[in-house]
């Protein structure tokens, strides 16, 4: 009975501080919230989720978004399948005996696989707590598998320390799984009724996840950037190294959210994206739902944002930039960024990325680097007199770059 009135009051002053942060309009916390005695109300990683997880999640959220792209196939296909597999018994042994559920999640916080007694699944299930739902802390806020893969240690989360208004009923306990070389991939968690809660399960959830690592081979290979988006002077994208064929608007959505990591209110994409054209917020929200699909769900909702970098040409150009190695630079610069594009957004990202390359070129000493800007540029009369400029007499590059500058200025 006193461990039961603990919770209870617990969860009461938690419900009072979330209605602080989580409510609309309700008056802007303290960053770190403390009760009249000084003493800290909310544990500072949760706060600090709680803070990024509020431009991304609705609290009323209720239930995780779905990634259910092939779910079975990749569960059969993770490093995780065979130890789990292994384990079943005794993880099913925990779930049954203890009342809890459990699941094992990939490294970007999907569930691949769940076990626990058919009352408590079924509650969980409302919740997409099941093969294909999305945990991560920018789809489902703060809670214990997102901490943990977070901040790659085990983590508890109770009752109204989670985000989400619907989870305040739930107490989890997750711990993080690492391949030998320290690749994160994924997380295992116990979840019960916050009323059930208790220290041990986080020992138990630890005991579990050092248990699956014992079983994983040590020479677990790495996986291969698997998303590689080319939109310099064309556009394409590919995922695990097979094409992915969207549509160009699409393209273009996944190239804004890829040049602007802090990503979009769904208003100012649908104004990058179709400017003052009269075209409805449903048709935005099915192209970006494709790219998600064909993403592997890697784009937030509530804020359109990309959970995880993705690799990209165009990004490559500006770290090459910011890094002074205009070498790389124009290597990568194969020509405009998508080319036949007049969407607002990427006009004008288009011209940022051709401005920036060609300071970079006029105020480079190197003579090979306007020499090889002006073939992309053949209409640039101020690159080709840079390049005039800096080639020595008898240079065999001469004769090339002067016709180059002659064909300009006759246009």
């Amino acid at each position: 009975m006193p461990q039961s009135r603990t919770l209870t009051q617990q969860r009461a002053a938690l419900e009072q501080e979330w209605a602080r942060w989580a409510i609309p309009h309700a008056p802007t916390p303290e960053p770190f919230p403390r009760t009249s005695s000084g003493h800290t109300m909310l544990r500072s990683e949760v706060a600090r989720s709680w803070q990024r997880s509020l431009s991304t999640v609705d609290p009323e959220r209720r239930a995780a978004p779905a990634d259910d792209d092939e779910i079975a196939t990749r569960w059969a296909h993770s490093p995780l399948h065979a130890p789990v597999t292994a384990l079943a018994d005794e993880l099913h042994s925990i779930t049954d005996d203890s009342g809890f559920t459990a699941c094992v999640t990939d490294e970007r916080g999907t569930i691949l696989w769940v076990s626990g007694g058919r009352v408590l699944r079924r509650r969980a299930e409302q919740l997409n707590f099941a093969p294909g739902g999305r945990w991560d802390e920018p789809h489902m806020g703060t809670n214990a598998m997102s901490l943990a893969l977070c901040t790659g240690q085990p983590a508890t989360v109770f009752s109204a320390e989670h985000l989400i208004a619907a989870l305040h009923s739930w107490v989890c306990y997750s711990a993080p799984i690492n391949a030998p070389d320290g690749r994160r991939l994924g997380v295992i968690d116990l979840s019960t009724s916050w009323e059930r809660s208790h220290p041990l399960a986080l020992s138990t959830v630890r005991a579990l996840a050092t248990a699956i690592r014992s079983q994983l081979p040590p020479d677990l290979p790495a996986e291969q950037p698997e998303i590689r988006l080319q939109c310099l002077g064309g556009a394409s994208l590919s995922r695990a190294g097979c094409p992915v064929r969207l549509r160009p608007r699409q393209l273009e959505i996944l190239t804004l959210l890829a040049l602007e990591p802090d990503g979009f209110t769904p208003q100012r994409l649908h104004s990058a994206i179709y400017g003052d054209r009269p075209v409805s917020a449903s048709t935005l929200k099915a192209d970006v739902s494709h790219l998600r699909h064909a993403t592997g769900g890697e784009i937030a909702s509530r804020r359109y944002l990309l959970t995880r970098p993705i690799s990209c040409d165009a990004v490559d150009l500006l770290d090459a930039l910011a890094a002074g190695d205009l070498t790389a630079a124009l290597r990568l610069y194969r020509g405009p960024l998508l080319p036949g594009s007049d969407t607002p957004g990427i006009a004008q990202w288009r011209e940022n990325l051709a401005v920036r390359v060609r300071t970079a070129v006029l105020e480079s000493p190197c003579a090979a680097h306007a020499v090889q800007f002006g073939i992309r540029c053949p209409e640039d009369v101020r690159v080709h007199e840079h390049a005039l400029a800096l080639l020595r007499p008898g240079d065999p590059r001469r004769p090339e770059v002067t016709a180059r500058l002659h064909a300009a200025l006759a246009d």
